[in-house]
């Protein structure tokens, strides 16, 4: 394990100590290949101010000088293939990519080498031959035809941008190649200590997982049937083994395309199965190469890493410290006042900011000092900062609500309304459960003895401290839901205004520059890496019939529609303890789609919105993954808060008091399902 970072009034740079765990091994071969990594991507990662600057020019040329270049727009998306493309090595150099680590973090190092060595070339390595060998072929017929932009007056050389593909799989294999040496070298040379437990640790895991299959696959008829299950299942415990989530999704789809493949050769008779006609082979398997492309030339998802630069920048602005030492005074004199200035910090924070782990580190480290000098219960100073950290995954603009609305063809300004009135909704709940907690128990939540009266200038520094982050809110949002700029165009001007915030308060300097950009390539990176995990996994679960299965089972329930959705999201509910948000956001929600259009909703969408019922359903879904956030043994808002807590609060603080809060998350994802036009109403009159 790592150790604790400390916080040095740097936001971005705790935030990247908590999630880079670099290789502890000094192999010289292997560090001279972990440094050639970093040093590409510490280049690279400067692309995201390009991009920022190219969205604001575009934007500055179309209102101001009413001129539209193409070439711009396709610009953006390309530095957005270039920076998400290369940070995937970038992010395995540094270990920054998601896993499940509630068993991975008891094994001894010795037995966290041995898993990722065996992940790595069995999971991993197949991946990036296929990716090389097929990206190559792929880049190679582009330059031949000399392939340039579909549009007369977009960019030449599009064969360029392809190339892509194979450089940045031929850098995650150098990436991954480092990585086996630390570790094989570690184990050799015994520098690791052997405390922890062995390997029967995640076997017991697999074969679990294995067993469970099995149960599952009598329920079936088909041996497609049996197999979509089994590669479900296989996945999942995979996950527990602690390798990481992208590659999980990408080696098992790999493993399972290729049974598939035997299935259909006749190779598998031994198993007592029949045959199957999935069709997939090595070719088939090659299309994967065209949707990673899809993926890295989408225009809709050029605006996660501005969204992530401006949540970060915002972060180091001084805004947060601003808010809360005017609000402190201003709450002051109330029962459970610090708890109350969190929230609602919280929620301006949401409002401008879709990184959760950076918000709870903010909040964390600006509060829970103060809140323990006030004698809070520790349980409800954890819970709220958890709690209130997590708003920025629902209240637009959010990263989460980007990828949903790219996944289910909705469009991303409806999804952003419709999800604004139930993440207020959420923060008035936190607001009302502190208030009546306060009222009903003091001492959990006293009021500083100390505090003064709220007189004028009180009132006077909140309006000062709050006015700037508002107005970057309602530049923003306001530019989205009025129509004048695309979300994407938004999330430039979101940048550039944080930017100038942070200007502004003098806060500004090239460390923290630094910091924030390269938190935001790594942020980026190990997202897209579970997109490029997720497309190959997506790919060989329908091929084997997976959208049928899976869509059979949940209309075979015979709950009628509403209990159809309640059973969906007690199923994502349930999910959220095991998978990350973008796991189930990429792979489970896709699949609902058909399902959901196919129930006949009745949802009031005002005739003025398109597929209500469909916004209605992902929001619900995004505030079920609200308590993804907060449930172990994935919970990433336990895991950032952990990781700056004062020594004196332990991991069962945290967890008593994340309870209360998933218990009111769930109560507001109730008030949603029982009154759809919380969800459809502001969609419907911003027309």
């Amino acid at each position: 394990m790592t150790q604790k970072p400390e916080y040095h009034g740097d936001v971005a740079e705790t935030y990247e100590a908590l999630i880079e765990h670099p290789d502890a091994d000094d192999l010289p071969l292997a560090r001279a290949l972990d440094n050639g990594i970093k040093a590409i991507g510490h280049v690279v990662m400067w692309a995201n101010l390009i991009l920022m600057i190219a969205i604001i020019v575009q934007v500055v040329l179309r209102y101001a000088l009413n001129m539209n270049f193409p070439k711009l727009d396709e610009l953006q998306w390309h530095f957005y293939g270039l920076v998400t493309m290369i940070g995937v090595s970038y992010a395995l150099t540094t270990d920054s990519h998601v896993r499940v680590d509630l068993l991975y973090m008891q094994l001894s190092n010795r037995a966290q080498r041995i898993v990722e060595i065996i992940g790595i070339l069995f999971l991993l390595a197949p991946f990036i031959y296929l990716m090389i060998d097929q990206g190559y072929d792929y880049f190679a017929e582009s330059y031949r035809v000399n392939e340039r932009s579909s549009s007369a007056t977009g960019l030449p050389f599009l064969w360029a941008f392809k190339a892509l593909i194979p450089i940045s799989f031929v850098l995650l294999g150098i990436a991954a190649l480092a990585r086996l040496m630390h570790d094989v070298h570690a184990i050799v040379t015994r520098r690791d200590t052997d405390e922890g437990k062995g390997l029967m640790l995640p076997l017991t895991a697999l074969l679990i997982a294995f067993v469970i299959a099995a149960g599952l696959s009598t329920l079936v008829e088909t041996t497609e049937e049996m197999l979509v299950i089994s590669m479900f299942l296989t996945f999942i415990g995979i996950l527990f083994t602690g390798f990481p989530v992208a590659w999980a999704l990408a080696g098992t789809g790999m493993i399972f395309a290729g049974l598939g493949y035997h299935f259909d050769m006749g190779n598998m008779a031994w198993t007592g199965l029949e045959d199957t006609f999935t069709g997939l082979d090595y070719l088939t398997l090659g299309s994967v190469v065209n949707r990673v492309y899809a993926t890295m030339s989408n225009a809709v998802l050029v605006a996660l890493p501005m969204f992530i630069f401006m949540g970060l920048m915002l972060d180091e602005s001084g805004v947060a410290e601003r808010l809360m030492t005017a609000m402190t005074r201003l709450f002051g004199t109330v029962r459970g006042g610090l708890a109350i200035t969190v929230t609602l910090i919280g929620i301006i924070l949401a409002a401008s900011t879709g990184i959760v782990g950076a918000s709870v580190v903010l909040l964390g480290v600006l509060s829970l000092p103060a809140m323990m000098q006030h004698n809070y219960s520790k349980s409800l100073a954890t819970g709220v900062v958890a709690a209130s950290g997590t708003l920025g995954i629902l209240i637009p603009p959010s990263i989460m609500l980007v990828i949903m609305a790219d996944q289910m063809a909705l469009s991303v300004g409806d999804l952003f309304m419709a999800a604004a009135l139930p993440g207020m909704l959420l923060g008035v709940i936190y607001l009302l459960y502190i208030f009546i907690i306060a009222l009903l128990k003091p001492s959990s939540a006293p009021a500083p003895a100390d505090a003064k009266r709220i007189d004028w200038p009180i009132i006077r520094d909140v309006i000062i401290a709050v006015l700037p982050p508002l107005a970057l809110i309602l530049s923003v949002l306001g530019s989205i839901f009025a129509g004048i700029c695309t979300p994407t165009e938004a999330s430039g001007i979101g940048a550039a205004g944080a930017t100038l915030l942070a200007l502004g308060y003098r806060k500004l300097t090239w460390a923290k520059t630094w910091n924030v950009l390269k938190a935001t390539f790594n942020t980026t990176a190990y997202i897209f890496a579970i997109f490029l995990g997720a497309t190959i996994f997506s790919f060989v679960l329908r091929e084997l019939g997976g959208d049928e299965l899976i869509e059979s089972l949940v209309t075979s329930t015979g709950l009628g529609p509403n209990g159809t959705v309640i059973f969906i999201l007690g199923i994502v509910f349930l999910l959220g303890f095991v998978l990350d948000w973008i796991e189930i956001t990429l792979i489970v929600l896709p699949l609902m789609r058909p399902i959901v259009n196919g129930l006949g909703l009745d949802i009031p969408g005002f005739g003025e919105i398109d597929e209500p019922a469909l916004i209605w359903f992902v929001i619900l879904v995004a505030v079920a993954l609200q308590t993804s956030f907060l449930t172990p043994p994935v919970g990433f808002s336990l895991f950032y808060l952990k990781g700056v807590c004062p020594p004196s609060i332990r991991l069962t603080d945290i967890y008593k008091g994340i309870v209360p809060f998933v218990l009111l998350q769930l109560f507001g994802l109730a008030l949603v399902f029982m009154w759809p036009a919380l969800t459809t109403w502001l969609p419907s009159v911003a027309y």
